[in-house]
């Protein structure tokens, strides 16, 4: 009986020590000794950079370092479309640094004289203003949802997607011809792709033969078959007009005198 009796007040006491244990943790992590009042955010780019960060400070406010509420800051940037999530950090006793992971723009949706930012898997980046250098897609009708659904639109945004950074900047469309996804490149040839499959390889090649001194002046590279690319449509040399003032010149440049 007396070991019993002994057991049962050595469990009773440490029933009570873990009650005030947790009991104390739980006022602990929510009290004002831990709030956080150093915030720091980070990854916000876009033109809605700012509202962004905005909507994070005040939700941010509202927790402290030892109770984030994850949850509530991905609410909070919900209603953005750059923002895919963000990544929480915390300093005890009060820094809060905050990581936003945006979405990344590839291309721009041009429907008459807008352009709306859009991923390469289709999504659509709305009330975001589309940087200058993204290329265009144009659209024959407006997209109502939140994703591109076309097929042809899809394959084009692919190939965006897979263009290395000089490249794709070097762009200023990227369209659906009957010969397939088309890119028209800014003072250089257009890049037919054909479909958005292996759209990586044909980059490579394309980057490639952008580079040989052979390929100046052709008007397109056929990048279908990225182990054959085709270098077609040389553009005409142009015709130099004559100074009649000018004297003629020998075989080896030299100035001939009449």
């Amino acid at each position: 009986m007396t070991f019993s009796l002994a057991s049962f007040r050595f469990a009773a006491l440490a029933a009570l020590i873990a009650a005030l244990a947790v009991g104390g943790w739980l006022w602990l992590r929510d009290s004002s000794l831990v709030q956080v009042t150093h915030i720091q955010i980070s990854g916000t780019t876009t033109s809605e950079s700012q509202r962004v960060s905005q909507a994070l400070d005040a939700a941010a406010r509202g927790m402290t370092t030892l109770h984030v509420r994850q949850g509530a800051l991905k609410d909070a940037v919900a209603p953005y479309s750059s923002v895919e999530t963000v990544r929480v950090r915390t300093d005890f006793p009060h820094r809060m640094t905050i990581q936003v992971v945006e979405r990344r723009p590839v291309a721009a949706l041009a429907i008459g004289d807008r352009r709306i930012p859009v991923t390469g898997g289709g999504m659509v980046l709305r009330g975001i203003v589309a940087d200058r250098d993204l290329p265009t897609v144009r659209l024959s009708k407006a997209v109502t949802g939140e994703r591109v659904t076309d097929r042809a639109v899809l394959g084009a945004l692919e190939v965006a997607r897979a263009a290395p950074a000089p490249l794709l900047h070097a762009a200023q469309e990227v369209g659906v011809q009957p010969r397939g996804v088309v890119v028209q490149l800014e003072n250089g040839p257009d890049l037919v792709f054909g479909s958005g499959q292996d759209a990586a390889a044909k980059w490579t090649a394309a980057a490639r033969v952008l580079a040989e001194p052979s390929a100046a002046g052709a008007t397109y590279l056929d990048l279908r078959v990225p182990g054959r690319v085709a270098a077609g449509g040389l553009a005409p040399i142009p015709e130099v007009t004559p100074d009649p003032n000018a004297r003629p010149q020998g075989e080896n440049g030299t100035t001939v005198n009449p």
